[in-house]
């Protein structure tokens, strides 16, 4: 006898087909009924909505149906026919059930509805089982997949950037050391410092906070390469905004300048976005009312409109002369904030921005100087709600001038002696971008909390799961 196969809950809802047998297997997420007929919600993680399960009391054995709570993991065999009840299109006609798995209705934390987002954090072992995070995590997986795909499709090449590395490439500071030492007694130099040389890796190592400069390397030989992993950064942060294990998307473009990194990031978002609309609807639909009323209406925003192109001295004067009262003040040479931000792109210009020539002193090292010699070629996307996605720059491809920049910032050759060496043979102008990918799956997603759209966040004092 021919071994039943089983349906996707997800396809079984779009089907026109009943009449015929089918086989689930899924949580449980609702039972009700009375002493004649049950019916049973089933999910199975493939699409938000679950299916309806009628069982007939009298079919099924008493202890079985105790067993059959919220939470526990079954296996229904039955017809598929038209649901008389509005709000579903099919349901199922139970024939035989099996419990895989009971759950415990006293102590099975997601009994009921309504949970808050702070306390699912405290179980994120469980909260995949909520339609919320199961929404979050089917968007997080197709956004994955759209941009391998964007990237395929666009002749990129897909680069394993290091997760150790020597070098720092943000000069951010706040790196995890990786290390076999005795942290307790370390071998010593004479001057009273570690000494490195007797560790793993002989030198001192670190968990990356960028795929970046490795992509660099890849992009001076095979033109167009992105990374796309995890990253670290070891700042005691508790704000909503911030993780200590992230995901990057990293491009690195050889033979591209500042408007064409503009032209691909434009078009890189604009890209995924529609992806989203078009692949996500059930999962963006629930989010939009459960939420964020504003979602969808945000996401076609970004497709609808063109970007707006404005340089950082231009900026400045619309911030300044908005006659706002800024928390951060804002002038030439700061660091624009996150309500700066968006203000230019929801009060201001009604469009998502892109922001260029930033002044050298609060910019990266590798960044190309303007003939100015006071602003660089960086480039930030700002978007509505969250303020800056993506930050990126035309890199600096003059060996003498790139060097006279590390020494101003004091960052030793020796470090990035490799990262030199490419301008040194065979040099190239080119350009790239990161966009983290939390900060995508919250504006995707209108979570207010980056620990609500990775599956397992890693934040000072949590590391649970």
């Amino acid at each position: 006898m021919e071994k039943m196969q089983q349906a996707k809950i997800r396809d079984l809802l779009k089907t026109k087909e009943t009449g015929k047998e089918c086989l689930v297997r899924g949580w449980v997420r609702t039972k009700r009924g009375n002493k004649n007929i049950n019916f049973i919600a089933l999910n199975d993680g493939s699409v938000i909505h679950s299916i309806q399960v009628v069982v007939e009391v009298a079919q099924f054995s008493e202890e079985l149906l105790k067993q059959i709570t919220t939470g526990a993991c079954i296996e229904v065999k039955g017809t598929l026919v038209d649901s008389p009840a509005s709000g579903q299109p099919v349901e199922i006609q139970a024939k035989e059930i099996i419990v895989f798995g009971t759950s415990d209705p006293e102590t099975y934390p997601l009994q009921k509805k309504g949970h808050s987002l702070e306390f699912l954090r405290e179980i994120a072992h469980l909260r995949p089982r909520t339609n919320t995070f199961g929404a979050i995590l089917r968007i997080r997986h197709a956004m994955a997949f759209a941009i391998h795909k964007y990237f395929n499709d666009n002749g990129f090449y897909y680069l394993h950037a290091p997760i150790i590395t020597g070098s720092d490439a943000e000069g951010a500071g706040a790196l995890f050391r990786v290390s076999i030492l005795d942290p307790k007694n370390p071998p010593l130099k004479p001057d009273g410092s570690v000494d490195f040389s007797e560790d793993f890796f002989g030198k001192e190592t670190k968990l990356t906070v960028s795929g970046q400069l490795q992509a660099e390397l890849g992009a001076l030989a095979l033109s167009l390469v992105y990374t796309f992993g995890p990253t670290f950064r070891a700042e005691n942060s508790n704000t909503p905004r911030h993780l200590a294990e992230f995901w990057m998307i990293e491009p690195e473009m050889a033979f591209y300048d500042i408007v064409d990194n503009m032209d691909l990031a434009e078009d890189f978002l604009k890209y995924l976005i529609r992806y989203a609309l078009e692949n996500c609807m059930d999962d963006l639909e629930f989010l939009n009312k459960m939420y964020d009323i504003e979602l969808i209406e945000r996401l076609k925003f970004i497709t609808e409109n063109d970007f707006i192109r404005l340089g950082y001295t231009e900026a400045v004067d619309i911030l300044k002369a908005s006659g706002q009262q800024w928390e951060f003040p804002v002038d030439w040479g700061t660091d624009l904030q996150a309500e700066h931000e968006r203000y230019l792109v929801e009060q201001h210009f009604h469009k998502p921005v892109i922001l260029t020539d930033y002044p050298k002193e609060i910019k990266a090292f590798y960044m190309k100087m303007n003939e100015d010699n006071k602003t660089v070629r960086a480039m930030d996307v700002l978007f509505p709600k969250i303020g800056e996605i993506i930050g990126g720059s035309q890199r600096e491809e003059n060996l003498e001038r790139l060097k006279n920049r590390i020494h101003e910032l004091g960052i030793p050759e020796k470090d990035i002696w490799w990262y030199l060496d490419t301008r040194k043979f065979g040099t190239a102008p080119h350009s790239g971008f990161g966009l983290g990918f939390e900060r995508l799956i919250l504006f995707v997603t209108g979570m207010s909390n980056i620990r609500d759209v990775i599956p397992f966040p890693r934040t000072p004092k949590n590391a649970e799961f």
